[in-house]
């Protein structure tokens, strides 16, 4: 269980708060916009490719990760029924008794980021909270996996992450091929700078918020790892800064979200950068995502590819043991890409 424990963020909506209680207030500069959308935001798109087409999708790839760090993959060989039971399983044990869920409860006397079902994730007890549970599984290498700490009271729900956790492992693979490719890079380059793969799922679940232009589901930030593979609901609120503009990245039930994370860019020298994006919230509905994480090991050293590095593209980044970058993200918390920033040398 956690110890000194957010209230869930779920028991507060079906609570039926009035006002959103202080420790989710987000400061004003950092909140949603609800006066609408800039002209901006409505003529841009997230770009969606076909992996299914092999002519075309390696330079798709590379533009996208240029000019966005974040695209959908459809086509991607990962069975629309496993994205709908993965999605199915998730809404399961959101909609399950209290109790239930609460015999899974993180012990965050394990740390910031403990496997379980949580509403805190940062280590500062001081920040401020985002509008959101969720329950995080270590998924891999194998010997992380413990399904016996992962619910039992729904149907099929552990052999259903093994499964997803398998071919998220795949996909993410063989992206990280096309990535490396894109760049005139040996095709195994980025698998084998991000070393054996450590991969968490985590399912996240955002309850109606009584007052949603107050708050947010997630914050801005850039993931730490390698990449992130994320699916969604129906809902929508998940959305990616590009130009200084917050991008609404409309659903797509076949489709899988990719985000390239902070190591990404290190590995690059910055040719492709990590997408800084936050979730949103609503009055009405709640909304559900599965966010697979695929990084490095803790004791892996991170540098920059020296085929990238020239006179005319200096390094960009220190090196960095990607365990002590965790650590930092944590105790510092998100805020854009302040973690990244941290490792830039100067020129």
């Amino acid at each position: 269980m956690e110890a000194t424990a957010a209230p869930r963020v779920q028991a507060l909506a079906d609570a039926g708060v009035p006002h959103l209680p202080a420790q989710y207030i987000q400061p004003p500069d950092l909140r949603a916009d609800p006066s609408g959308r800039p002209a901006a935001a409505v003529a841009a798109s997230i770009p969606v490719v076909d992996l299914s087409a092999t002519a075309s999708a390696a330079d798709a790839v590379r533009r996208a990760c240029a000019d966005w760090g974040a695209f959908h993959v459809v086509n991607h060989g990962v069975p629309p029924a496993l994205l709908d039971e993965m999605r199915g399983a998730g809404l399961a044990f959101f909609r399950a008794p209290m109790a239930e869920k609460l015999r899974f409860g993180c012990d965050r006397a394990k740390g910031a980021a403990a496997e379980g079902y949580g509403s805190r994730m940062l280590a500062n007890d001081d920040s401020v909270l985002d509008w959101r549970d969720y329950f995080d599984h270590h998924t891999l290498p194998e010997s992380r996996r413990d399904p016996a700490r992962w619910p039992d009271f729904v149907p099929g729900y552990r052999d259903t992450v093994v499964r997803y956790s398998n071919s998220m492992k795949g996909l993410a693979q063989s992206l990280l091929r096309i990535i490396s490719e894109g760049l005139n890079l040996p095709p195994s380059y980025m698998e084998e700078a991000v070393g054996e793969p450590y991969q968490n799922i985590t399912i996240s679940y955002y309850s109606p918020c009584p007052q949603p232009d107050l708050a947010l589901g997630l914050q801005s930030h850039s993931d730490f790892g390698a990449i992130t593979l994320l699916i969604q609901d129906d809902v929508g609120g998940l959305e990616v800064l590009k130009d200084r503009t917050w991008i609404p990245v409309p659903p797509l039930s076949d489709g899988i979200l990719v985000i390239l994370s902070d190591q990404t860019e290190i590995i690059t020298n910055g040719r492709y950068k990590s997408a800084v994006h936050r979730a949103v919230v609503n009055a009405n509905r709640a909304r559900l995502s599965v966010a697979t994480f695929y990084d490095p090991s803790k004791s892996r050293k991170i540098c920059t590819a020296p085929q990238l590095v020239s006179k005319e593209h200096p390094q960009k980044y220190q090196d960095v043991i990607y365990g002590d970058y965790v650590s930092s993200w944590y105790i510092k918390g998100p805020e854009g890409k302040r973690n990244i920033d941290a490792l830039l040398i100067k020129q």
